[in-house]
C-alpha cells in the first residue's frame, strides 16, 4: 500500500498531544538551547515571552515525536489487517518552518499532518516522495508552528 492510498491528499491526521512541563523544557534546552527564557523561570520573566518557554526545536521534535509514535501504531493496525504498511524514510528536508506561538510550561500541543502532494521520483522508480503541512495547535486553539517537510517512500 501507498502512503498516498493510505492518507489521500488533503487528508489531515491527528498525530498526538504532547504537555510540555517545566522540567522537560529545561532539560532540553540545557543540551540543545541554552537560552536564558528556556532554562530559568524567574530569567525568563525579564525576556519578551514574559515566561518559561520551549525551544522551537523542542516543538519540532514534539512533532516529530507524535508523529513516530502514530506511525508505529498505524503499521500496527495495517499489519494485523494483513496490508504491508508504506516503507517511509528518510527525509530529504523541510522548509517553510514558523514558530507562531510561544510554547509554555504546561501547554499540551496537538500536532497534525496534512498530506499535501506525492510522485514517484524520475531518478529512482519505485521511489515517491511525500510532501505534508504539519502543525502543532495548543490547548487554545492557536496554531504554534507550522512547515512543510517531505519524507521518501520505498516499494
Amino acid at each position: 500500500m501507498r502512503f498516498a492510498e493510505l492518507m489521500t491528499i488533503g487528508t489531515r491526521i491527528e498525530a498526538g498531544t504532547l504537555e510540555f512541563s517545566a522540567e522537560d523544557i529545561i532539560r532540553f534546552a540545557e543540551k540543545f538551547d541554552p537560552q536564558p527564557f528556556h532554562l530559568d523561570p524567574e530569567a525568563a520573566k525579564a525576556f519578551v515571552f514574559g515566561g518559561l518557554c520551549a525551544s522551537g526545536w523542542h516543538t519540532c521534535a514534539g512533532w516529530m515525536k507524535m508523529f513516530l509514535v502514530y506511525w508505529a501504531t498505524e503499521s500496527e493496525r495495517l499489519r494485523r489487517q494483513g496490508v504491508a504498511p508504506p516503507k517511509l524514510g528518510p527525509s530529504p528536508g523541510f522548509r517553510k518552518l514558523q514558530w507562531l506561538r510561544p510554547v509554555y510550561a504546561g501547554d499540551r500541543i496537538t500536532y497534525f499532518a496534512t498530506l499535501q502532494a506525492s510522485r514517484e521520483l524520475a531518478s529512482r522508480p519505485g521511489t515517491w516522495i511525500n510532501t505534508t503541512l504539519n502543525e502543532g495547535i495548543n490547548q487554545h486553539g492557536d496554531v504554534v508552528i507550522r512547515f512543510e517537510s517531505n519524507v521518501l517512500e520505498f516499494a
